[in-house]
C-alpha cells in the first residue's frame, strides 16, 4: 500500500490520530500480553508507548512516501524487542489497520477512531465485571432471574486500577436483601437481588 508523499494532518486531526493509535495499539493482544507478562522485561509499558510514539512520529514527520511494509517492520521489531513473535498476521492486520486510519484523518474522516473508542468504553465496562462460582445448592428453585439468565446473578465488579488495597464498595439493592453474602480470599459475593444501574 504506497500512500505516495505524506499530507499533513491538520492540526484538529493530530490529537485524534494520536488517540486512534494508542487505541489500536491497545487491542493488539500480542503487544497486550508481551506488555501485561513483561516479556520485555520491567519496562515493557515504557516498550509499548515507545511504540506508539514511533509510529506517530513515522505517520507525522517523515518526509519519504509511506509504505506498508515499512510500518509492518517497526511493529515487528518493537515485538521483538519485547521477545515476541506474531505470526497469526496481526502484524499486517495492524499495519493496515493505522494506514487507513492515517488516510482517513487525513481526509477529516474519525468514524474508525469513534468506533474504536466505543469499543473501548463498553470493554472497560465489561472487564471490570467476573462471575463468581456460587457455593449455595439451595439457588435450585430461583429460576426466575430478569432476563432469563442465571449465571447473571453471580457477579461481582473488580478495581479499575490493579493496586492490591480491596476497597470495598457497598452496591444498591432493590429489595431488603443482604447486600454482601460473604467474603473469602478478597473477593466479594454480591447478593442475587441487586441494582445494576450505576
Amino acid at each position: 500500500m504506497d500512500r505516495g508523499s505524506p499530507r499533513e494532518l491538520t492540526p484538529e486531526a493530530m490529537p485524534i490520530f494520536r488517540e486512534g493509535v494508542y487505541l489500536v495499539l491497545s487491542r493488539w493482544s500480542a503487544l497486550q500480553m508481551a506488555v501485561e507478562n513483561e516479556w520485555g522485561g520491567r519496562d515493557s509499558h515504557r516498550k509499548a508507548d515507545q511504540l506508539a510514539s514511533d509510529i506517530i512520529s513515522w505517520f507525522t514527520q517523515s518526509r519519504e512516501p509511506l509504505y506498508i511494509d515499512d510500518l509492518e517492520d517497526m511493529l515487528d521489531e518493537a515485538l521483538l524487542s519485547l521477545n515476541t513473535e506474531a505470526e497469526d498476521g496481526s502484524i499486517e492486520e495492524i499495519a493496515y489497520k493505522l494506514m487507513t486510519m492515517h488516510e482517513e484523518c487525513l481526509e477529516g474522516n474519525f468514524q474508525s477512531i469513534e468506533g474504536l473508542r466505543e469499543v473501548s468504553r463498553q470493554e472497560v465496562a465489561v472487564n471490570h465485571v467476573r462471575q463468581v462460582d456460587n457455593d449455595d445448592d439451595d439457588d435450585d428453585d430461583s429460576d426466575n432471574d430478569v432476563g432469563g439468565n442465571e449465571n447473571s446473578s453471580n457477579m461481582i465488579l473488580d478495581a479499575p486500577d490493579s493496586s492490591s488495597n480491596l476497597n470495598l464498595v457497598e452496591v444498591p439493592v432493590v429489595d431488603s436483601g443482604p447486600k454482601v453474602a460473604s467474603e473469602t480470599d478478597g473477593w466479594v459475593q454480591v447478593s442475587r437481588r441487586r441494582n445494576r444501574g450505576k
